[in-house]
């Protein structure tokens, strides 16, 4: 069945884990669908026998438009899929099947939240597993950061963008995940516990210097009555 007129991929298919995908070239009255060298499926008079067992309940053809459809994705289904077509429309093409794991949704947090002068926070994207996704963070419709691979994505807003619009991204090549965020609730929210915490430790703080003081001048007066109280 295969032969080098079908060496050339035609089409690159990207699916999801539990998905499904139509292979876009339809067989109408009789040929093949093979993946790899296996013939999986046969189409003759408006029938299609399923032949490997593993497709039986995953695997339908569309009698009217002539389209496979796998459903259930898994990852084992990735490869080159022939679709061999020997009456009517006669040809021979290939495709390219990639089954991807689903990506991950997106959660945002605010980490190191304000400097001293609450001009700027860090936000920090966070998938819970990376695999084969990529983490971007857009501001408005630029790319302002992203990485392959990885579990977080940080990124620094200054107070004067905080009207920007701003969304985090997980992605692969089969789908993607957006989280809009609403950057200046995050922002603001931790600079005011910020400019509400400085005061309330400057005051403790001043509190414990005074205590402390206080106890070592309290230790002292006890020092100089017990050496005047002591028999000479």
């Amino acid at each position: 069945m295969v032969s080098s007129a079908a060496e050339e991929v035609k089409s690159e298919l990207r699916g999801i884990e539990g998905g499904s995908i139509t292979l876009p070239v339809p067989v109408l009255e009789f040929g093949f669908l093979s993946l790899e060298r296996t013939i999986i499926a046969v189409v003759k008079e408006k029938k299609c026998d399923i032949l490997e067992e593993i497709y039986e309940d995953r695997l339908f053809w569309n009698n009217r438009t002539g389209l496979f459809t796998l459903r259930g994705l898994q990852r084992s289904d990735s490869g080159v899929y022939f679709i061999d077509s020997k009456k009517g429309a006669v040809f021979l093409t290939s495709h390219r099947l990639t089954v991807y794991e689903p990506v991950a949704a997106p959660a945002v947090n605010a980490v190191n939240t304000v400097n001293v002068s609450a001009e700027s926070c860090t936000l920090l994207c966070l998938v819970k597993k990376a695999g084969e996704t990529t983490l971007l963070w857009y501001k408005d419709e630029d790319i302002l950061n992203q990485s392959s691979s990885a579990l977080s994505l940080p990124l620094t807003v200054h107070r004067q963008d905080l009207t920007s619009s701003y969304r985090c991204v997980a992605a692969n090549p089969a789908e993607n995940k957006t989280l809009h965020v609403d950057v200046t609730a995050l922002c603001d929210s931790n600079t005011q516990s910020w400019l509400f915490l400085t005061p309330v430790l400057v005051f403790g703080s001043a509190v414990a210097v005074c205590i402390f003081y206080t106890n070592m001048k309290r230790e002292r007066k006890r020092e100089r009555e017990t050496v005047t109280a002591a028999p000479h």
